[in-house]
């Protein structure tokens, strides 16, 4: 079977890895779909992700629907033949974290396609995958699976904005028009927020934000740009550079609250940390998620409108293009690489 590996920064390879068995407790899927996410682009062209760097050669991925195929022993879930999205977390379930209700920032977890750990957690982008059979969830009416690939990241923006507290009513900031940014306001925009204004330095994102429901659109290098708020109520950093953050904490009103969502680059990160003392703002981060994935294929069955934001299906066989175009954000809000041909 054909999987994706990336052996080191610039070194992705389509490979023919052995298929998996279904072991103890896991399901077999077929890929069908699997989304590129920002993570799998910095692991391709920086080794890394944040603090996590690659230490061996590892299969990317943690978006990903497919079609279940079969059981190993003890396990269970929807029939063989279903299809169903995979929740990409299994947390250890025992830590502080876990024990508080916050499964996402467990000490233990195994996250598909991340390196978070030695050895590596191998990811979803292979034609199967064993995983888990508690991580399965079968699609709801009404869903898709190419839509469905966009389960996981909604699920982080759905986490986001859950993050910044009472979004109903409240002139939001997004900065940041990737993927993951138009997932915060389509999530924000479900929540029922009053206003999503977004700022980007590409036209072409800006656009995929106006898909996703953004009511004011920002060049975030053009101080003149006419759509700069005064100030706004609740403010999510999803563009993963110290610039964002700076911009959302100077925006803010007081009292307000600002969201890092966005991983940004190892080390120091200069932003106007004294204003978040002066007007008390409160700075939260967001990582991952955990039972939005279900609210999140819940909207995704829901609203059509999601399928603007899937600029590209090319097959896995291209997938070094596929990345390429992925990392264009001239070119691309989400990118899925197709495994059915």
């Amino acid at each position: 079977m054909l999987g994706c590996v990336i052996h080191g920064a610039g070194d992705l390879r389509i490979e023919e890895l052995p298929e998996p068995e279904p072991g103890p407790g896991q399901a077999l899927v077929a890929v069908r779909y699997g989304g590129v996410c920002g993570s799998d682009l910095h692991y391709w062209r920086h080794g890394g992700v944040g603090d996590f760097r690659l230490r061996e050669p590892m299969v990317p991925g943690h978006e990903m629907v497919g079609t279940v195929v079969a059981y190993g022993a003890d396990a269970s879930g929807p029939a063989p033949g279903t299809d169903v999205a995979v929740h990409p977390a299994t947390p250890c379930g025992t830590c502080p974290e876990c024990a508080d209700g916050r499964a996402n920032v467990c000490r233990d977890t195994r996250y598909l396609g991340s390196a978070a750990r030695f050895p590596h957690v191998q990811g979803a982008l292979a034609a199967r995958v064993a995983v888990p059979a508690g991580q399965l969830r079968a699609l709801p009416d009404g869903l898709g699976p190419r839509r469905a690939a966009l389960a996981e990241p909604l699920s982080v923006a759905l986490h986001a904005v859950r993050r910044a507290g009472e979004v109903a009513g409240r002139h939001v900031l997004v900065t940041g028009a990737g993927p993951i940014g138009c997932l915060v306001v389509a999530a924000a925009k479900a929540a029922g927020a009053a206003r999503v204004t977004v700022t980007d330095l590409v036209p072409e994102a800006l656009r995929y934000a106006a898909v996703a429901g953004a009511d004011t659109l920002v060049r975030a290098d053009d101080p003149a740009d006419a759509g700069w708020p005064g100030e706004v109520d609740l403010a999510v950093e999803a563009s993963g550079v110290p610039a964002g953050l700076d911009t959302c904490v100077r925006l803010v009103r007081r009292g307000g609250a600002v969201v890092q969502l966005g991983m940004l680059p190892p080390g120091h990160s200069p932003f106007a940390g004294n204003l978040v003392v002066s007007r008390e703002i409160e700075l939260r981060g967001a990582f991952r998620f955990d039972a939005e994935f279900d609210e999140a294929l819940e909207l995704l069955a829901a609203r059509g409108e999601f399928d603007g934001l899937i600029s590209a299906v090319v097959p896995v066989a291209a997938a070094g293009a596929a990345f390429a175009l992925a990392a264009d954000r001239e070119r691309s809000c989400k990118v899925l690489l197709d495994f059915t041909g």
